[in-house]
């Protein structure tokens, strides 16, 4: 069977297919013209890394008696829906065609790994998931209570060396001259570029990556979300400061959480498909923007996961340089929270007058 490096979106496995240099005028299966082509009959690369991927899925009929019926799933379902490894557009025809094609071998072996619901053991596993697990007891609330009401500054509720190797797997980098922007509401005169940046320590109110008294520079990637992100109103003046990088840095990027390739060097499959869910509430939790009626404290157990990734040094210098996180107000936009503002100058500012709001809205009662 043939397919191209485009049926697929996982980041480790495009180049392998590109590096065999097999162009055609389109592929069999998404129609992309001019595609970079995996044969299945005459190449073999990406064999090794799917069979050793099923090797952490169990058929259903090996499954333990008490395996929840929700995490009992087709091989076509995870790999799209958990790992992320096809694009969008293929059909689950088109997954399992290729999958099949890809491990023959695995196929003739045991094909209810391929044809029927399967599982992950370990996820039903308590001993497993304690010794492996990213949150020791697999539940995000039993990290928030102990961190919110019980030790705010360490506690054995979270593996903090699983954290750190994940950091890893999702660094990016912002090379010198790279521009993002801040807002502050503003009277019509505007703000000077001086004072657009974050407020001393004096001044730094509680947010979702720092904590009181601790500074930290919040920016966007664009005007849009900048002034979602501040929350202007009706007939408000906004200050938007255009930011640029001083210099080259590297971010842990979690926007990227849910797309770690299971592939990637270092990457223990088993370990992953445990912590994905993990992963992506920190995400999303770092992302939440706190309601009228929430309370600061709610801010906490974000704060502790970044000031442990503030703290991740090697050879004594900081790795990292702040974190960037979707904006949930703006679903296009992206956050980045600079641990050293001192790293970015304002280098003008503009000034904007907010003339219309829309509100969406949901009937819950």
């Amino acid at each position: 069977m043939k397919f191209c490096s485009q049926c697929l979106q996982d980041t480790e496995l495009h180049p392998i297919i590109e590096g065999l240099r097999q162009t055609e005028n389109s592929c069999p299966v998404c129609k992309k013209r001019k595609a970079f082509i995996y044969d299945t009959e005459v190449n073999s690369e990406l064999t090794e890394y799917f069979e050793g991927l099923l090797e952490i899925y169990t058929p259903e009929n090996m499954l333990p008696s008490g395996f929840p019926a929700t995490e009992r799933r087709l091989l076509v379902t995870e790999l799209t829906d958990r790992w992320h490894i096809f694009d969008y557009k293929l059909t689950s025809t088109d997954v399992y065609n290729i999958i099949r094609a890809i491990c023959t071998e695995k196929y003739a072996e045991s094909p209810n790994l391929f044809d029927a619901p399967i599982g992950i053991a370990e996820l039903n596993d308590a001993e497993f998931l304690k010794a492996h697990s990213l949150l020791r007891t697999n539940v995000w609330d039993d990290f928030v209570d102990s961190v919110k009401r019980h030790n705010r500054f360490h506690t054995n509720h979270i593996d903090l060396s699983i954290l750190e190797r994940y950091c890893s797997f999702i660094r990016k980098v912002y090379r010198k001259g790279s521009i993002f922007f801040r807002g502050r509401i503003s009277s019509e005169d505007g703000i000077l570029p001086a004072d657009m940046g974050a407020p001393l320590f004096d001044k730094a109110a509680a947010g979702r990556v720092n904590s009181a008294g601790i500074s930290c520079l919040y920016l966007a990637s664009d005007l849009d979300t900048t002034i979602h992100e501040i929350r202007a109103g009706i007939f408000d003046f906004v200050s938007v400061g255009r930011f640029e990088l001083k210099q080259d840095i590297v971010i842990v990027d979690l926007k990227a959480i849910n797309h770690i390739s299971p592939f990637i060097d270092g990457c223990d499959f088993l370990e992953h498909a445990i912590n994905k869910e993990h992963l992506n509430r920190i995400n999303m939790e770092i992302g939440r923007t706190l309601r009228r009626t929430d309370s600061v404290l709610d801010y906490i157990p974000t704060q502790y996961i970044a000031d442990f990734i503030k703290s991740i040094s090697y050879d004594g210098k900081p790795e990292y340089s702040g974190i960037e996180y979707n904006s949930t107000i703006n679903p296009s936009g992206q956050n980045l929270a600079i641990f050293y503002p001192d790293l970015f100058t304002c280098t003008d500012v503009d000034v904007y007058h907010i003339k219309e709001l829309r509100y969406e809205k949901e009937k819950l009662l």
